[in-house]
């Protein structure tokens, strides 16, 4: 299976640019061979955007339906974030679609965290889906912190082999990482779970400066990651507020090779 790593830019509240970028990165990923391409969290309008309870939409509904259809277009699986409202509440919510466009499953954020409770309603399940690739299994961003990865333990139990999750890594403003690498708290629960379970676990993050909510100020990052079984790194992505790529991870057996694409245009 090829797997996208769709590190794509997401600006605050801006919806319209946000879902045209995903497309594009979505016809990239068809482009590249890719069977799956897994996006960011929240990338309608952006993680603990502070109008998010107001501009939430439900799932289905034209946001994920814009997914979908890029999805049976390009003929390929989609894995993205996206805020969801549903009657009063709203959650921070991932959808995946199949290469038919079919919306197959969608993962409500379970641990979230405490500065974004008064946007987002807590999740309350996890899912196991049947793809032409074996059970897939998604989860969103800190839900595999290490003090949470019962979720991704539970998924491994129900048969899942590819953990599949969007994300929002988001660091201060004058983080420098030649002085202080990112992705030690990432890579050291994906390898929990890749080797236990010979389990791959993707992430895929966003890019761009956070301009709302709680963190205003901070920069998303990409620096996207993939574990696979053993706990061995298969690919990480390119780290910076400007660092939108396609990373393409191929699995075969035990080996995977990263292959990266210059950002959609």
């Amino acid at each position: 299976m090829k797997v996208g790593m769709g590190q794509i830019r997401v600006d605050g509240g801006a919806t319209e640019a946000n879902l045209r970028r995903a497309e594009d990165m979505i016809r990239k990923g068809a482009n590249a061979g890719c069977d799956v391409v897994v996006l960011p969290e929240c990338l309608d309008l952006g993680w603990t955007w502070p109008e998010a309870r107001a501009l939430a939409r439900p799932i289905p509904g034209e946001r994920s339906s814009r997914l979908a259809a890029a999805a049976r277009e390009s003929g390929i699986w989609v894995v993205a974030g996206l805020t969801e409202r549903d009657g009063e509440r709203v959650f921070n919510c991932a959808v995946l679609n199949s290469s038919d466009g079919e919306l197959m499953a969608k993962h409500r954020k379970i641990n979230e965290l405490a500065i974004a409770h008064d946007l987002y309603d807590v999740g309350d399940r996890l899912t196991a889906v049947p793809s032409p690739f074996g059970l897939l299994g998604m989860t969103i961003c800190a839900d595999n912190f290490p003090e949470s990865l019962a979720f991704g333990h539970s998924l491994a139990r129900m048969g899942v082999r590819t953990l599949l999750s969007p994300c929002a890594w988001a660091v201060d403003a004058d983080h420098d990482n030649l002085k202080e690498p990112y992705g030690e708290l990432w890579l050291t629960a994906y390898r929990e779970l890749a080797i236990r379970y010979d389990m791959s676990v993707i992430g895929v993050s966003c890019i761009g400066w956070l301009t709302g909510g709680p963190w205003k100020g901070r920069k998303c990052i990409g620096n996207s990651m993939a574990v696979g079984p053993g706990g061995r790194i298969l690919a990480v992505a390119p780290y910076g507020v400007d660092a939108e790529c396609l990373m393409v991870v191929e699995v075969i057996g035990s080996q995977a090779v990263p292959r990266m694409q210059a950002s959609p245009r």
